[in-house]
């Protein structure tokens, strides 16, 4: 462990000065003192790698209790998310600053760990999962690195357990897929050999964790700006399969990738763990139903999934025009997505890129005519309504969606006129 002064000093760093964290640090600092308070892991870890920063948490020597009275006594709301593990949720400015209390392990199982509170800031970085994310830094920016190893962690883009990798992913089972994760986001060069090889001899210990919290640890891996590498080191050291045991084949998820990057789309985690599960929608539902995907994630699959009509690169743009009428135009650009990933070398990137460009401008059109005015053509009350206004709704989308009112009527006429003949 690194001495107790600072490791580096942060410059530019706007967050230091924005005034709702002064705000948490000024009551926390009122009760506890100067330095009972330090931003801690993301927000200091991003700011050492040159990258923007989301969220900013705290760690404390107060304990739970006193910091939710120190808030209180300045006036700010506090939230209790966690406080058996020391979880404090600040609002201040009207977003959320999450406080913990520094604490060490005492028992763990993989799943939940029971936790004791300290005041020894080695102890609580000795409990973190990668050393680059046990960084801490003051008020002033001064940044403290008590196991000597996160700084450099941090510059190089290593991803590198907090002391034995074994030991740490028998704490939480779920640090598998957050090395995987921070592998995608922030790993540069060779990874870690004694990670992977921790991560690759427990692979079975995910079967243990509920699906919901894998399913976050996927979209946030899969939200990463080139995620292959870390997936196909998932697939290589047994994780992948363990998680979607029908992921053997990365091609379409490779491709998907190869496209959004052509297309300039940027990352789409959801379709892209649409990309690993089975290309039929009975068993993308299956696939949903057992990661606990939600409703409209599900149905977006679902649909995504479908073959039927036809999205090929050289169809017409009426052609388009009606799958994007049957379809929707979300639905139409994830199948346009899909089908370009199946063969991204196929066709032209252009005649491809310029489809899901159409489909992205698409206006719903409106037939323009109602069960009422089917009535008013002459039409009796039943079954015959619904018949005629889908032949008629056939024929408009064949037109080409005419924008003609007498056009419908005519045509509208003339399919009464044959059903008529045909009773």
């Amino acid at each position: 462990m690194s001495g107790a002064g600072p490791d580096f000093v942060l410059e530019g760093a706007a967050w230091l000065e924005d005034p709702a964290a002064a705000a948490v640090l000024d009551a926390l600092e009122a009760a506890g003192g100067p330095d009972c308070t330090r931003f801690v892991g993301g927000c200091v870890r991003n700011a050492v790698m040159g990258r923007a920063v989301a969220d900013i948490d705290l760690s404390t020597r107060l304990e739970p209790s006193a910091v939710v009275a120190a808030l209180e006594a300045a006036g700010l709301k506090a939230v209790p998310t966690g406080l058996d593990h020391g979880t404090v949720t600040a609002v201040s400015g009207g977003r959320g600053f999450e406080i913990t209390t520094l604490r060490r392990d005492v028992e763990t199982d993989g799943r939940r760990a029971v936790v004791a509170f300290t005041s020894d800031w080695a102890e609580d970085a000795a409990r973190r999962d990668f050393t680059l994310n046990a960084l801490y830094a003051d008020r002033t920016g001064r940044v403290f690195d008590p196991t000597g190893l996160g700084l450099a962690a941090a510059r190089e883009g290593r991803i590198v357990f907090v002391g034995e990798a074994d030991r740490r992913i028998a704490e939480d089972h779920l640090r598998i897929l957050r090395y995987f994760r921070f592998l995608a986001r922030y790993g540069r060069g060779e990874p870690d050999p004694a990670a992977t090889a921790a991560c690759a001899a427990q692979a079975g210990s995910l079967v243990t964790l509920p699906a919901e919290r894998i399913l976050k640890e996927l979209l946030s891996l899969l939200g990463a700006a080139d995620p292959r590498p870390s997936v196909r080191l998932m697939a290589a050291t047994g994780v992948l399969p363990r998680l979607l045991p029908h992921a053997g084949d990365l091609s379409r998820f490779e491709g998907l990738c190869e496209v959004e990057a052509l297309e300039g789309s940027g990352p789409d985690p959801l379709l892209r763990l649409g990309a690993l599960f089975p290309e039929t929608p009975a068993e993308v539902a299956r696939e949903a139903e057992r990661l606990r995907l939600s409703g409209a994630q599900r149905d977006r699959l679902i649909a995504a999934a479908g073959r039927e009509p036809r999205l090929i690169p050289w169809m017409s743009h009426p052609a388009l025009r009606r799958a994007l009428h049957l379809l929707g135009a979300g639905a139409t650009q994830d199948r346009l997505r899909q089908a370009w990933a199946r063969a991204p070398h196929g066709a032209s990137a252009g005649d491809w890129r310029a489809l899901v460009a159409e489909a992205r401008a698409w206006t719903p059109r409106t037939l323009g005519v109602s069960g009422a005015d089917v009535v008013a053509a002459g039409a009796p009350p039943g079954p015959r309504i619904g018949e005629a206004l889908r032949e008629l709704e056939a024929w408009w989308m064949e037109a080409d969606f005419p924008d003609d009112r007498e056009a419908l009527r005519a045509r509208l006429a003339a399919i009464l006129r044959g059903l008529e003949d045909g009773s």
